[in-house]
Parts: structure tokens; sequence; C-alpha cells
């Protein structure tokens, strides 16, 4: 289950992701498979080879890519998800969570 973020965040998401940049939308996500995360990072774009690219850099696998939404992305989840973020300056998405002016 996914909650913590507005239409407008989501939207800029899909259309950064269409455009082929590597986007990047961080929200909280609860899932029984993963106990102790309360987060998740997806990371798309449009464009698979880019994001192949981007993907290896970090070590993660082609094959790790969710391709059923129609925005080919990774799910980055727990330490790896912070180290990430960290790198590629996107920190603040995690620690924006908790704040209630970011998730209308």
């Amino acid at each position: 289950m996914a909650f913590g973020i507005n239409k407008a965040i989501l939207k800029q998401w899909k259309q950064h992701a269409e455009q082929g940049e590597i986007a990047f939308l961080t929200h909280f996500w609860l899932d029984d498979r993963f106990p102790g995360c309360t987060t998740v990072t997806k990371v798309a774009s449009s464009d698979l080879d880019k994001l192949i690219k981007w993907g290896k850099q970090y070590g993660l696998k082609p094959e790790w890519i969710h391709k059923r939404e129609g925005y080919p992305h990774f799910d980055l989840l727990g330490e790896r998800q912070k180290d990430i973020l960290k790198k590629e300056g996107k920190l603040e998405q995690l620690l924006n969570l908790g704040n209630p002016s970011t998730n209308e």
C-alpha cells in the first residue's frame, strides 16, 4: 500500500519519466514481504537503456526493473534506498515525508 504523496508530485514524476529523465518518487509504503521497510523510492525513466545504465552504477540489475505499470522503474528500499538518494542529492525526498505540507 502506498501513501504520503500528493497528485501533483505523482504527476511531476510521471512527466519527468515520460521525457526520458531519471525520475525519483519516494513515498510511504507497507508490504509484509519487507518487514522494517516503511518507504520506497521508485526510480523511473521511459528511456530503458538510460535506466539500465543508471542502475548499473549502483549494482542494480536490469531484471529488477518493474515494467508492469507503464513507467519502467527500480524500487529502492532500506539502506540501499538511503545510500542512493544521498549520492543522487535526493535525500530530501525521504526526509520530507514527515512534512505535512509536502504530503497533501
